[in-house]
């Protein structure tokens, strides 16, 4: 029965080890902006809060140079404690920038729908709207490379 417990022991403390490993080898990639890189997006897009609480979607290539928006198209949509919200993306320049602000308040859900092209199948990316400040990397929660 010791035998048995002693095995169990070791397997968990192996597999704890594993998937601790593999968690602090997840390197989370930042924006130049302060802002969160999103997934599977080419080139690189950043999501990026602006202090009027617009959204600018902002382009970079693999070493983070900014590119220009091309045929991308987002919709984010906020669900907030007053309701969802959907804001709409315009060119500026660069960048895409949402033409109407996010609602009021922090800590509810966002959804990003992105479209590589105007013909490519959009995919969603879920995240929650955290504004406060990470202690470590001192970036806004939404936007933190500590990996925490």
């Amino acid at each position: 029965m010791k035998t048995r417990i002693h095995i169990l022991t070791v397997a968990v403390a192996l597999c704890v080890g594993l998937f601790t490993a593999t968690a602090a080898e997840k390197k989370v990639e930042g924006g130049p902006k302060g802002g969160r890189i999103l997934d599977k997006t080419s080139p690189k897009a950043e999501f990026y809060v602006e202090k009027d609480r617009t959204v600018t979607i902002a382009f970079y290539d693999a070493n983070l140079k900014p590119v220009p928006a091309a045929d991308q198209n987002v919709t984010v949509i906020a669900d907030a404690k007053s309701g969802k919200a959907t804001l709409a993306f315009e060119k500026n320049g660069d960048s895409l920038v949402s033409k109407t602000k996010l609602p009021d308040g922090e800590g509810y859900n966002v959804v990003v729908q992105f479209k590589q092209t105007a013909d490519a199948k959009p995919f969603n990316l879920r995240f929650k709207l955290d504004m406060s400040l990470c202690g470590g990397c001192k970036r806004a929660e939404y936007g933190c490379t500590c990996d925490h």
